[in-house]
């Protein structure tokens, strides 16, 4: 029978049990990736088919937006997004102000079963055209 040093296998548990699963939203390895505004644009300019999603608020979606956006607000993504969003293989860019909604919304996606989600952070950040 083997001979397992137990203060080895306790350090060992210690150190790995934390690092298991960086990112992972489900146990398993689903995340969404995190991309630049310019990576997004990029996206935005040679793909088809995707839809981009803004995490903010009504009032905040009015006062701009990235053209052809989709409001969701972060809040309301697990009640809207099987209705509003079918294919879950779509590409789904998703920001908001600074990233911190975004990434909520991503997350949720994730968890959601939606595996084509990118995000990108805030509109603060976004050099390029807005719609008022």
């Amino acid at each position: 029978m083997l001979k397992i040093n137990k203060r080895f296998l306790i350090a060992l548990l210690t150190f790995t049990l934390p690092f298991g699963c960086i990112g992972c939203s489900d146990g398993g390895s689903a995340t969404y990736e995190q991309i630049s505004g310019a990576e997004a644009k990029a996206l935005m300019d040679s793909e088809s088919g995707y839809i981009i999603i803004d995490a903010r608020e009504q009032y905040e979606y009015d006062e701009g937006h990235i053209p052809g956006a989709v409001l969701i607000p972060y809040g309301e993504i697990a009640d809207r997004a099987e209705k509003e969003l079918p294919d879950k293989d779509q590409l789904i860019l998703v920001y908001c102000r600074s990233g911190r909604r975004s990434k909520i919304a991503a997350e949720e996606l994730v968890n959601l079963g939606y595996t084509n989600v990118k995000e990108f952070g805030g509109i603060i950040d976004w050099e390029y055209e807005i719609v008022k």
